[in-house]
């Protein structure tokens, strides 16, 4: 019985191997440039308000969680190619790992990561629409909570020009037109 969930576990290892190394995976996943947006708020209940730097996303904030005071402690911004991971550092000692795997039409599949230290707090694999927002209500964080958006967006694929065709070389010159120059 074990020797058979053995053999089970490397035949679909094996097997996510070889998709990982197909082509049609490989072209897809280098081909497609993501930007990947983190913004980590800090919700309290201290009555100063919302942060003008979240005049855009105040609302969405005030609908989902109920603080009086919204304030944005860090922004950040990267982009990676599909199918690498791209790592952010979150106050209060946390990382988080966001890895785009696919993008299908205007989906954008990825793996998110949440850590505080070496441990992990949090993963999911998710669909976002391009330039989507995920929005993390979580972990405690000094008088409040700490709240996570993550947004990501495609750029368009990256066209390969075709190998310049090289110019035709310069006639060589006869020996009557190099003894008709002297």
């Amino acid at each position: 019985m074990v020797t058979r969930a053995r053999s089970l576990s490397l035949l679909l290892a094996t097997i996510f191997a070889i998709a990982v190394q197909s082509p049609a995976f490989a072209q897809q996943s280098t081909t497609r440039i993501v930007t990947v947006h983190v913004n980590s708020v800090l919700a309290a209940d201290t009555n100063e308000g919302i942060d003008p730097r979240l005049a855009r996303m105040g609302p969405r904030l005030q609908a989902l969680f109920s603080y009086s005071t919204y304030r944005l402690v860090s922004d950040q911004a990267d982009k990676t190619l599909c199918g690498k991971m791209i790592v952010f550092q979150l106050p209060g000692g946390r990382i988080l790992h966001v890895q785009p795997r696919q993008i299908d039409g205007d989906m954008i599949a990825m793996e998110i990561v949440l850590f505080q230290g070496p441990r992990p707090l949090m993963t999911t694999d998710l669909k976002l629409r391009n330039h989507g927002i995920l929005i993390v209500g979580g972990p405690r964080y000094e008088q409040g909570m700490l709240i996570i958006s993550i947004g990501a967006s495609t750029a368009p694929p990256i066209k390969h020009a075709p190998a310049p065709v090289p110019a035709p070389a310069p006639p060589a010159a006869s020996a009557s037109a190099s003894s008709a120059a002297q």
